[in-house]
């Protein structure tokens, strides 16, 4: 009897904490113009998002991948969420941008963003951003913190907070 109660539980715990993690297979990778992404960079709720802007042809934005993986890793259970929104080439996903992403997490989601109109775009994403690669936006509402150039896991963990704590 004891160790059927002793099964039961750590089940339970098993099961509840894996309940909070969302993984991803990469097995498809949604291809996304602006105007289907846009909604995503604009949402006004009590969560904070995180949305970079990367590529896998980018060196300090593959550099700075992992920071993000485990800055989801770190916020799991938590309002905070992700998106790695990918600026490679449409004609790159099945040679570079699914192995890239498969070998390095399975807790980010992944958009591939393919719209010729950057000179439109750059700016509703943030007047302050010139297009270069890496850059991160997160936003809890109306608070915004836009990041272009590489960042570490500090700064991503602090801007997070300092969102969370906003009413």
């Amino acid at each position: 009897m004891l160790r059927s109660f002793i099964s039961i539980i750590i089940v339970i715990v098993l099961v509840g904490c894996n309940l909070n993690r969302q993984t991803y297979s990469y097995d498809t990778i949604d291809v996304v113009d602006f105007k289907t992404l846009e909604p995503q960079l604009t949402k006004s709720t009590d969560t904070v998002y995180v949305v970079n802007f990367w590529a896998t042809w980018c060196s300090p934005c593959v550099k700075e991948f992992p920071y993000f993986d485990e800055a989801a890793k770190i916020y799991s259970g938590s309002k905070v969420k992700f998106l790695m929104v990918s600026l490679d080439f449409p004609n790159q996903i099945e040679q570079s941008l699914k192995p890239f992403v498969k070998s390095r997490t399975d807790r980010l989601p992944v958009v591939l963003l393919d719209d010729p109109n950057q000179n439109e775009w750059i700016n509703k994403v943030s007047p302050n951003w010139s297009g270069a690669l890496p850059a991160t936006l997160i936003y809890k509402g109306s608070s915004k913190v836009f990041i272009e150039g590489p960042i570490d896991l500090a700064d991503i963990t602090s801007n997070i907070d300092s969102l969370l704590v906003k009413p």
